[in-house]
């Protein structure tokens, strides 16, 4: 199994000092993320100001020189978290073109959000029509579109993406399972989430989250809130994890995006890699 970082992760650092300081501490590989973004004001941040951030507008023309970057540093690139969604078909080609040009095969397409309040099937209906388009210029580039399984959208479970993606190609559509996305909506026990996906489980990404209680109303009732946490403090537990992927046989790439804030970033990447490497270890026999 390999270790990778999302970028997004690690907002206080430019791509060049990114690239080094990840092999530095020992990962395999970096997962860049792609994407226009506003400034931000004050101290970088994971959704705005970040510095760990490929912008999107002039991605086609930059990848080469990404690319000679990020391999210079001696690290791979498992995919592209990209921000393109199902439903603009012209930069998700131009998305296409940008990882052809990275060596990168496998890259993010967005599905649409859902906040729970307008109407769902409208919504899933059209976005399962776009996705079809989708694979078809991923067949046409030579790539391979993912899916992630995430809260606020159409596809929070592997049951719903399983559902989603019917008998699409899973040469050139996959999935990012995403336990710690689950959390906030869309848990499955993760052998049957993992076993369910099959043939279209193309990469992971370990984070972790937790519930707080947010509010106490009058009648006793609990308003309750879902937070990032700390790899090894949060609700996923990661051999529990780690031991439904080594019994589907996977042994590709697990992508790091910890959103908690109590260490520091280095901290954080020094202690994650280290931690995750025990728990494969303790859990591959």
């Amino acid at each position: 199994m390999k270790f990778a970082v999302f970028s997004v992760s690690i907002p206080e650092y430019a791509p060049d000092v990114a690239a080094a300081k990840v092999k530095e501490i020992g990962y395999d590989g970096i997962e860049w993320r792609v994407t226009d973004q506003d400034a931000g004001a004050g101290r970088p941040g994971f959704w705005a100001g970040n510095l760990a951030t490929l912008p999107f507008s002039t991605f086609e023309q930059d990848a080469p020189a990404w690319r000679k970057m990020t391999e210079g540093a001696g690290l791979e690139m498992p995919a592209l978290g990209t921000y393109v969604t199902c439903d603009d078909l012209d930069g998700v080609e131009s998305a296409m073109r940008g990882a052809t040009a990275m060596g990168v095969s496998q890259l993010r397409v967005r599905a649409p959000g859902n906040d729970g309040v307008k109407p769902f099937l409208p919504s899933w209906d059209a976005a399962r029509g776009q996705y079809g388009d989708v694979v078809d210029l991923a067949r046409k580039h030579g790539v391979r579109a993912l899916l992630e399984l995430h809260h606020g959208t159409i596809v929070p479970s592997a049951s719903a993406a399983r559902l989603f993606l019917g008998d699409l190609d899973p040469v050139h559509v996959g999935v990012i399972h995403d336990a710690g996305n689950m959390v906030h909506e869309g848990y499955e026990a993760h052998r049957m989430s993992l076993e369910m996906l099959g043939p279209y489980l193309a990469h992971v990404h370990i984070k972790n989250a937790r519930w707080f209680p947010e509010k106490y109303t009058p009648d006793g009732s609990i308003q309750w809130t879902c937070g990032w946490a700390p790899i090894h403090k949060g609700i996923v537990d990661m051999r529990e994890l780690f031991r439904a992927l080594h019994a589907v046989g996977y042994d590709r790439w697990v992508g790091v995006e910890d959103f908690s804030t109590e260490r520091k970033i280095e901290d954080r990447l020094k202690e994650n890699l280290e931690y995750l490497k025990l728990v494969h270890a303790e859990t591959i026999s």
